[in-house]
């Protein structure tokens, strides 16, 4: 029997593709971004000269990368992408090797990845190969444009082999710069929430980045000398990816996977630590709980995935306006946790304030709603302040919070209600929540929820 194409059905598939339901801006911009690492590569390639020499080392390059991606499969991108460190010898193609090189090195890697490591959908790759492309041609553009400097007299300040590992570090910077500006209008587009410093500007993203960069030009300078450098290199290049794999398996057990914010268990650990410290040193410091008002009916409304997004908006939030020593964490389904050190009682009510009324203002589209329907959301915050000189356990305060939150809902919701040990135990309302005139209640309440928690 023959069998007959059918082109109608080919059509269907590729309108299926994901690519398809990015917004149409960065649907736009991911689009020509592919495009324009295309017309690159077909440019180089028409200005090239292929030689034997060229192509050898092209291909010790490769084999360099193909064994790192194979010594290191185990511990690939399962869980989510990772950062990695297998991309150290495009730096050398582009250094060592015309432009041609430096724009087909990364694309060889990324596929080899997604044949041999994890499948991520194909136009991620693509995008993510095309960006990797151009900020490698455009070291190498950079390198071979200033190479003459290395040829003219230099003085008698330097020599040429220092200007010449100036020249790789510059076009290493370069690439770093044009991969970061690239990508990251992309991460924007898709979600304009997300923090340029937690993406690169943090600690664990900078330090891969300048551990890559700083191997990247030793194997380069190397490989000038001798090409077996690269083969030398190996051992190094797979121990530092190894390294960096066992970093993010510990920050993934501290953290919750769908915020990102600390996990419960850590962020107890952590705070705990900080109420014993503050009672030591008879500091200031106060624990908030946020609950997010309704989020069963945002879920039962708008589906799990609108949920899943205001989680995630939420966090958002909390990083970007808490100070670099607060501790956030999600507590669990709709909750999450705030610890404020060298915090008194009536800046933490002024903080939980501020983060209320943020929250309160986002604007989050649910997810394949019609028109773009507007998902409100609120929280209630209840605020646990330890003043100087009070002596409590972190469960006392968490209970405390715990009966603030409670009293916020019991209020109306999106609002603030704060408990404060300055005198004993007090209640603190937010402005117009008509607390007003129970605070002996209020009093009572914080002392049996205190005593719930520590088992009497």
């Amino acid at each position: 029997m023959r069998m007959t194409r059918r082109p109608g059905r080919r059509l269907i598939v590729i309108g299926s593709w994901p690519l398809w339901s990015l917004p149409s801006g960065l649907l736009a911009y991911v689009l020509t971004i592919d495009a324009m690492a295309l017309a690159a590569v077909g440019t180089a390639a028409s200005l090239t000269t292929i030689t034997g020499h060229d192509l050898a080392w092209f291909g010790l390059l490769l084999g360099c990368t193909a064994l790192a991606i194979e010594l290191t499969r185990k511990a690939g991108e399962q869980g989510g992408a990772i950062r990695d460190v297998q991309g150290v010898w495009e730096l050398p193609a582009a250094i060592l090797l015309p432009p041609l090189y430096a724009l087909l090195v990364p694309i060889a890697r990324l596929t080899l990845v997604q044949l041999r490591v994890r499948r991520a959908p194909v136009y991620r790759r693509v995008f993510s190969g095309a960006a990797v492309s151009l900020s490698y041609g455009a070291a190498s553009v950079t390198f071979h444009g200033l190479s003459d400097l290395t040829s003219q007299g230099t003085g008698r300040a330097l020599s040429q082999g220092t200007v010449w590992t100036l020249l790789v570090l510059v076009s290493a910077l370069v690439q770093w710069v044009l991969n970061k500006v690239i990508v990251m209008t992309a991460i924007k587009g898709s979600d304009p929430a997300a923090s340029i410093r937690t993406e690169i500007l943090s600690r664990e993203p900078l330090y891969n980045d300048v551990a890559e960069i700083s191997i990247g030009v030793l194997i380069t300078y190397g490989m000038a000398g001798n090409a077996l450098i690269a083969v030398a290199a190996l051992p190094v290049v797979t121990l530092l990816q190894r390294s960096l794999r066992h970093v993010q398996l510990l920050t993934e057990s501290r953290a919750d996977s769908k915020t990102g914010l600390l996990n419960a268990a850590t962020w107890e650990k952590e705070a705990a630590a900080e109420v014993i410290r503050a009672v030591r040193t008879k500091s200031p410091l106060a624990v908030a709980i946020l609950d997010i008002d309704k989020f069963k009916v945002i879920n039962d409304t708008y589906g799990h995935l609108a949920g899943d997004q205001v989680l995630k908006e939420i966090a958002n939030t909390l990083n970007s306006m808490l100070r670099d020593y607060d501790i956030a964490g999600r507590f669990g389904g709709e909750e999450f946790s705030l610890l404020l050190p060298q915090t008194r009682a009536v800046d933490a009510f002024r903080i939980a304030e501020r983060v209320r009324a943020s929250i309160a203002g986002l604007i989050i589209i649910a997810p394949g709603a019609t028109g773009g329907e507007r998902v409100h959301v609120t929280v209630s915050i209840g605020v646990a302040a330890l003043d100087s000189g009070s002596k409590r356990e972190l469960s006392e305060l968490m209970a405390a919070a715990d009966a603030a939150l409670y009293r916020a809902k019991d209020g109306g919701r999106d609002q603030v209600q704060m408990i404060s040990t300055t005198r004993g135990l007090s209640a603190i309302s937010g402005p117009g929540t008509g607390a007003a005139g129970h605070g002996a209640n209020d009093r009572q309440d914080a002392l049996n929820v205190f005593r719930r928690a520590r088992g009497s």
